[in-house]
């Protein structure tokens, strides 16, 4: 009986060591030109970015130019955050026939771009709950 309580004590601490610690992360965005449609916003590791859904994604209404949307449970790691104002609700971004974008996005890091966005430009780490501001 002994050895099987010090088993189960044994097991119990290993898999609890091995649970890692998740975060929240917000990300708001204060600037969106009208009250049309949703943004869309995607959590991405490298190999989703550019590549469709995130490996958490959300659909946020619009209110006053504003929105926020929060993550939860993420664990630490590199992401990135890819936006996308949705303005006809068609849950995919448009573009003229020159391939230019002809509804806003914006993504972490703010970078100012001349062409397509790589992770790269957008990468950041998670190590502590976070708050942050995208423009579009």
């Amino acid at each position: 009986m002994k050895t099987l309580a010090l088993v189960i004590t044994m097991t119990l601490t290993t898999i609890l060591s091995y649970s890692q610690e998740t975060y929240t992360l917000t990300v708001s965005v204060d600037n969106v030109l009208n009250n049309n449609g949703h943004v869309l916003v995607g959590l991405h590791t490298e190999d989703t970015f550019m590549k469709g859904k995130g490996i958490k994604n959300a659909k946020a209404e619009i209110h006053e130019g504003k929105i926020s949307v929060t993550f939860k449970d993420v664990t630490p790691g590199t992401y990135a955050v890819m936006l996308l104002h949705d303005e006809n609700d068609n849950e995919r971004m448009d573009l003229e026939p020159n391939g230019m974008p002809m509804e806003s996005y914006g993504m972490s890091n703010n970078p100012m771009l001349y062409g397509p966005p790589t992770f790269a430009d957008a990468k950041f780490e998670l190590t502590k709950d976070t708050e942050m501001k995208i423009r579009f």
